[in-house]
């Protein structure tokens, strides 16, 4: 049997015209931070959110729970919440909230709101924020991402709560819940679940002095000479996904050199440190904070140049333009599948590419892409295997 040439990629080297800042969404896009939408039993309470934010258009179901049992307790004062979302613990009557997160997305929504927030990860000391640490620790866990990322938080709330103090830990049965809250109960020596709602669960644990757990070692692996330093929660940390692969193997026949290249929901930053290990001037971006330290660790790793951008989107990626754009496009934002940020990554790719530049994009097959990249231009289908496409279109004159 005759095996048909696969397509081959074909970049052109575009003119470099003066850069111009993108556009990014009109307002009630994307980009529009927007009240969450609250159960009847959160009467009262607000939030805010907008796409990319867990619970979107409303809240997370387990951060529902959360502040319905804090508002039960009559929590006053200062609250840690190292998973703040659009800032719903903050409309509690009483509370000043110090919200955390780290979600681009969601520090968007909570800046609107006027909330100072810190970015953070698992593991960040907040004392130089925050020296005298409150009494009142709120996490919503997501275990979602994974065990080691869970634990991680189990570890950090351990450290921001005082002896004494009490955190409240909500999470998802079906996700880890019982597990992570025997591991929490260990740790701050006492502590029962108090409350549930369908899969939802919050527990009420009081910190008894004693060291606090260590944070789950990084993971990793090779792709040949590359190292890809994976950490805790960030996707695809222990091994190469073959989504990734696929457009891996598209990619080595494209000549890099030279181009300036945008990893755009970067993870590990396995494709920006593939292209910039053939040549190109890279740039990584995600929203997710994690990820965007481990795919720093990865460039380091393998001595590479490039820049990290902790990025909603393209929304820090200021005047920067690229002959190609690079993605594997989340499409779960905690429990559900949401093509939103999907979307909106090819929106961008619309927005960054210099003219003649090319998006190429590897996603699930079922997942309908092809009239959002038909905006850019025509789009071709590079490789259907294993369950995924690789799909490019170059963006016309």
């Amino acid at each position: 049997m005759t095996r048909k040439p696969r397509p081959k990629v074909r970049l052109s080297r575009p003119a470099r015209p003066p850069a111009e800042v993108p556009a990014q969404a009109e307002a009630g896009g994307y980009f529009e931070v927007r009240p969450a939408v609250l159960p009847p039993r959160l009467e009262g309470l607000r939030a805010l959110t907008k796409p990319g934010v867990r619970g979107f258009p409303g809240v997370d179901d387990a951060q529902a729970l959360l502040a319905q049992v804090m508002r039960k307790d009559r929590v006053r004062g200062d609250v840690l919440d190292l998973a703040a979302g659009g800032g719903l613990l903050g409309s509690l009557p009483g509370v000043t909230l110090r919200a955390v997160e780290g979600s681009a997305p969601a520090l968007a929504a909570l800046r609107e709101a006027g909330l100072d927030a810190q970015a953070a990860a698992p593991g960040d000391d907040l004392r130089e924020r925050w020296p005298e640490r409150p009494r009142t620790v709120g996490l919503v866990l997501a275990g979602d991402r994974g065990n080691a990322y869970a634990l991680a938080q189990v570890a950090w709330a351990h450290a921001c709560t005082p002896p004494g103090g009490t955190l409240y830990l909500a999470g998802d049965r079906d996700k880890g819940y019982d597990r992570y809250v025997r591991a929490a109960a260990q740790a701050f020596g006492s502590g029962e679940t108090v409350a549930r709602d369908g899969g939802m669960r919050v527990a009420r644990l009081v910190r008894r002095p004693g060291p606090t757990p260590p944070l789950p070692d990084p993971e990793g692996y090779a792709l040949g000479e590359l190292r890809v330093v994976g950490l805790p929660g960030v996707f695809s940390a222990a091994k190469l996904d073959r989504a990734t692969a696929l457009l891996l193997g598209v990619l080595e026949e494209v000549d890099l050199t030279g181009r300036r290249v945008l990893d755009l929901g970067c993870g590990t930053g396995v494709l920006g440190a593939w292209a910039a290990r053939r040549g190109a001037a890279v740039t990584l971006a995600d929203a997710d904070l994690q990820s965007v330290r481990s795919a720093q660790a990865t460039l380091a790793a393998n001595g590479l140049p490039g820049e990290v951008l902790h990025s909603d989107v393209d929304a820090g990626l200021g005047e920067r333009t690229f002959d190609a754009v690079l993605t594997n496009p989340p499409f779960h934002v905690g429990r559900g599948v949401v093509l939103d940020v999907a979307r909106e990554f090819i929106a961008a790719a619309g927005r960054r590419l210099t003219p003649g530049g090319t998006l190429l994009l590897v996603a699930n097959e079922p997942l309908p892409y092809e009239a959002a990249l038909s905006t850019l231009g025509p789009v071709r289908e590079l490789r259907r295997e294993g369950g995924f496409k690789v799909l490019a279109v170059t963006r016309g004159g």
